[in-house]
This record gives structure tokens, C-alpha cells and sequence, in this order.
């Protein structure tokens, strides 16, 4: 089942795959998280504070963006918009589709976070005189924080396996890798098992820091 020279290419090829994941995997997942979760903060606190004209924008981006196939997101990005003059390297067309669309998921999720947050607390930061901003930094956040925590976590674990989308805009990441591995050796079957496996990996070493991020907030008592 295994020839020698299969056995060959496979274990020559890890660490060529292995190394796109953290040059340029690694660094894509968490550029683009991290831009993503800026955008849903302020997409939520928006809708939080339920200022109209600003809600239906908000509500207009979150429908437009969960709509359509992060694909045609990149594809619009990269190939779309040097028809209008903008050209943009593979690299960052990847990470601003990814945080914008990352963003709108987020988004809800930090909103749901936020009105879980009972009414009579903020009532009762107003009676204390704080101020609106203060008491989302100091009552409302970081309660909403610990309940987004989960889902925040699974959408980043998400996200890892998404980048490898990046790879039809010639983003060389693990799958560009992979692919061309493949094409040069014509093993097709073991390749793409083993890049599946380097996902794999990456996504349980995420998994492993979601529960040990959740043990930590629930000793904190956050």
C-alpha cells in the first residue's frame, strides 16, 4: 500500500507543508481575527446602543457579508477590484476579506453577548454616576467577553480551515503548498491526507487553548 517512494515524498513533504502553515497560515488566522474582532465590537456596541441610521448600517453590512461565499469575497477583492484601479497583493486581499467577513459573524455574537447582560446592571452604573462608556469597560464587556468567549474560540478554530481558501488568490499557504507537492508528484491521496492532518494538529493545539482559556476565566470568576 505504502512504496518506499511514497513513503519518501510524504515524509519529505511535512515540513514543506508545515512551514507555509506557520510563515504564512499562522500569521493570516491571526491578523485576520484579531481585525475581525475590532470590527465586531464596534458593530455590536453600535447595535447595542440602538442609534438607528448606524443599526441599519450595521444590520446592512452583517446581511450583505453573511450572504455571499467568502470565495466571491476574495475573488471581488482580488481579481474585481484592479478593474477600478485598486490592486492589492494576495496577502493583504486575504486578511482584510477575512477580518471583514470573520467581522459581520463576530459581530453577532458579541451582540447576543451584550444583551445578555441583565438591564438593571447598567441602570445600576448609572445610579452609581458612570458614565455610558465606563460602564460598558468595567460591567458590561467583561461579562460579555466570558459568554462570547466559546464561540469566539470555535469561529477562530474556523478560521484556520477557511485560509486555506486564500490559496486561490496565489496566497502560498499549507493547501497552495500542498498543491504543488502534488503536482509535481502526482500523489494526490497521501498529500492532501497529510495537509488535512497539519490542520488537524493546528486546530487541536487551538482546541487545547479554548479549554484552558475557559478554565481560566471560570477560576477568575469573570
Amino acid at each position: 500500500m505504502f512504496s518506499q517512494r511514497l513513503l519518501h515524498i510524504i515524509g519529505d513533504s511535512f515540513f514543506k507543508i508545515l512551514l507555509p502553515g506557520l510563515t504564512m497560515t499562522v500569521p493570516l488566522t491571526v491578523l485576520s481575527f484579531s481585525f475581525a474582532l475590532i470590527i465586531a465590537v464596534i458593530v455590536a456596541m453600535i447595535q447595542f446602543a440602538k442609534i438607528r441610521v448606524l443599526k441599519e448600517i450595521a444590520r446592512f453590512y452583517i446581511w450583505i457579508i453573511r450572504g455571499t461565499p467568502v470565495l466571491v469575497q476574495l475573488y471581488l477583492v482580488f481579481y474585481g477590484l484592479p478593474g477600478l484601479g485598486i490592486t492589492l497583493d494576495p496577502f493583504p486581499s486575504a486578511v482584510i476579506v477575512f477580518s471583514i467577513n470573520e467581522g459581520a459573524y463576530a459581530a453577532e455574537t458579541v451582540r447576543a453577548a451584550l444583551e445578555s447582560i441583565p438591564k438593571g446592571q447598567i441602570e445600576a452604573g448609572y445610579c452609581a454616576g458612570m458614565t455610558y462608556f465606563q460602564i460598558m469597560r468595567r460591567i458590561v464587556l467583561p461579562q460579555a467577553f466570558r459568554t462570547a468567549f466559546p464561540p469566539l474560540s470555535n469561529s477562530l478554530i474556523a478560521m484556520v480551515k477557511e485560509t486555506s481558501l486564500a490559496a486561490n488568490i496565489t496566497v502560498v499557504e499549507m493547501f497552495m503548498a500542498a498543491q504543488r507537492i502534488v503536482a509535481r508528484t502526482y500523489e494526490p491521496l497521501a498529500l492532501y491526507c497529510e495537509v488535512a492532518l497539519i490542520y488537524l494538529l493546528f486546530s487541536t493545539v487551538l482546541t487545547k487553548l479554548q479549554a484552558a482559556g475557559e478554565k481560566r476565566l471560570n477560576a477568575a470568576g469573570y
